[in-house]
């Protein structure tokens, strides 16, 4: 709250005397044009308004610590996971992920599950979701992917066929779609869900030792989720209500909690694993690579400006710390680029200046210079450039990554892992929802996919199927379709399924 008997200045200053009565000719006469209060006031509200994310528009954000809870200096020798009690501060935006700024926080969505820890060796962000897989695994499709959540280009509605449209030619995201579509896909509130890297990354310690390891973050408050019905109930009476609930519990005192945990891999163990552990449409499963508690997230600080901390809220999984680094996940190599350049397109390329943004616990050293908004000294009288005889900055050896080894042909080619794209998917319909779990998942897609062309259904209901035969049959007859085609269309191929449907052999009803 802003405090009593502060002077109202302009952007520059100066006190103003009147904010309530333009500068008129006469009584009432016109405007002046001299009245710069006025002009600036337009001015700036002209512009008040920044690029709207194209995914992750809408969200909420609070701060304030990690505290590592177990030894893991084996694997990594981040100096922020280093000992038993360390805090580090940091910053957590969660989001949906399809919808404009203005859209329903009940919506079925995505969530994501974004972290800025603040160490003192610069910025590292974990930018995840709160699902641990994607729809897709090349990063060629994504702007494709992201089109189909969108409006359609025509009616400029949310559109059922492109949505299943695109799906249903892309296999690889049945088990997405099957947790998108059961009741995880709409949790309750931000502080009742888990957070996921979802992808792979390294870890590696002060002997040059490296591992592969993901991130599971599961909320202390325990998971809970909307039904479809109370979603759309939701969604009318407060769009606003995880945002409005996790503000409210901070301000409460009921700060809520995550306790992380990492599942590790070795090199040898990701060559002989029978998923490849690179793909981001699959999970490492727990018996076979258990979880290792590493420390604890709590959040108990609100924001006191939306707009400049949550809204210029800017991650990228490019921002790495020593220890801590890349793996081959095609999909995550494609976001390392993507992430800074949307920022820079969105909020200017000094982004990282912004307060939320900047690295807080060491300084910043480099050439980069100029630019819009370059709101510090530019570096002062120091050198613009490397290498120099003035005492500038110089790289660190021994911050670099141990190497691993990359054979292959360059070239396009199709996903040739062994392992299928149905089977993940089909263990979570048989061995990990219960009967309610896999009633709610029917009928939620039935609800959804009932708009779409029969035969976009049909090609859909065959994925379906192919990841279970119960799964298939009970969306083939929640939507009237005949469960023979259907067994038919699972046993072709993709290619000739896609041709099939797209000939028109089931009609367009």
């Amino acid at each position: 709250m802003a405090k009593k008997g502060k002077t109202l200045t302009n952007n520059f200053g100066a006190p103003v005397d009147d904010d309530q009565n333009s500068m008129n000719a006469g009584d009432p006469g016109p405007v002046l044009m001299q009245d710069v209060h006025l002009l600036e006031k337009l001015a700036h509200f002209d512009r008040e308004r920044i690029p709207e994310r194209v995914v992750h528009a809408k969200g909420a954000g609070a701060y304030n610590y990690f505290e590592i809870t177990h030894d893991v200096t084996k694997y990594t020798k981040a100096k922020f996971l280093s000992k038993i009690g360390k805090r580090t501060e940091l910053f957590i935006r969660f989001s949906t992920v399809g919808g404009e700024k203005g859209s329903a926080d009940a919506e079925r969505d995505p969530r994501g599950f974004a972290i800025k820890f603040y160490t003192e060796e610069g910025n590292y962000d974990m930018v995840g979701n709160n699902t641990p897989v994607f729809f897709i695994r090349d990063p060629l499709k994504f702007a494709d992917f992201i089109h189909t959540q969108k409006r359609n280009p025509e009616t400029n509605l949310k559109d059922p066929e492109m949505f299943w449209d695109f799906l249903s030619l892309t296999p690889e995201s049945i088990h997405q779609v099957t947790i998108l579509f059961s009741d995880w896909g709409t949790p309750k509130s931000y502080r009742h869900m888990n957070g996921y890297s979802s992808h792979t990354f390294k870890w590696y310690n002060k002997k040059g030792e490296y591992f592969w390891m993901n991130y599971q973050i599961e909320t202390d408050q325990g998971i809970q989720h909307l039904t479809r019905q109370e979603a759309t109930r939701l969604k009318g009476e407060d769009p606003d209500h995880a945002t409005r609930d996790l503000f409210q519990a901070i301000e409460r005192g009921e700060y809520p909690s995550w306790t992380v945990y990492v599942q590790i891999m070795t090199d040898e163990q990701a060559n002989e694993y029978r998923f490849d552990p690179f793909d981001i449409t699959k999970v490492w499963f727990h018996d076979d690579f258990p979880l290792i508690p590493i420390g604890k997230i709590v959040l108990n600080r609100n924001p006191e400006n939306y707009f400049a901390d949550v809204e210029q809220a800017a991650f990228s999984p490019a921002n790495f710390v020593p220890g801590i680094a890349a793996s081959p996940d095609k999909m995550l190599q494609g976001r390392l680029f993507s992430y800074h350049d949307t920022h820079r397109h969105r909020l200017g390329p000094n982004y990282h200046l912004l307060p939320v943004n900047r690295a807080r616990a060491c300084p910043t050293q480099n050439y980069q210079r100029d630019g819009f908004m370059r709101f510090d000294d530019n570096g002062g009288g120091s050198p613009n450039y490397y290498p120099n005889s003035f005492g500038g900055p110089a790289p660190k050896p021994s911050a670099g990554e141990p190497p691993f080894e990359i054979i292959g042909i360059a070239s396009r080619k199709a996903y040739t892992h062994p392992n299928d794209d149905f089977f993940q998917a089909g263990e979570l319909y048989r061995r990990v929802m219960t009967a309610k779990d896999r009633s709610h998942l029917i009928g939620n897609i039935v609800d959804h996919l009932s708009g779409a062309k029969k035969r976009i259904q049909m090609r859909q209901t065959a994925i379906f199927y192919k990841a279970d035969p119960d799964y298939g049959r009970r969306v083939a007859k929640g939507l009237k379709l005949s469960i023979k085609e259907v067994e038919r269309l699972a046993g072709i191929s993709q290619e000739e399924r896609a041709k099939a449907t797209d000939q028109g052999t089931y009609g367009d009803k």
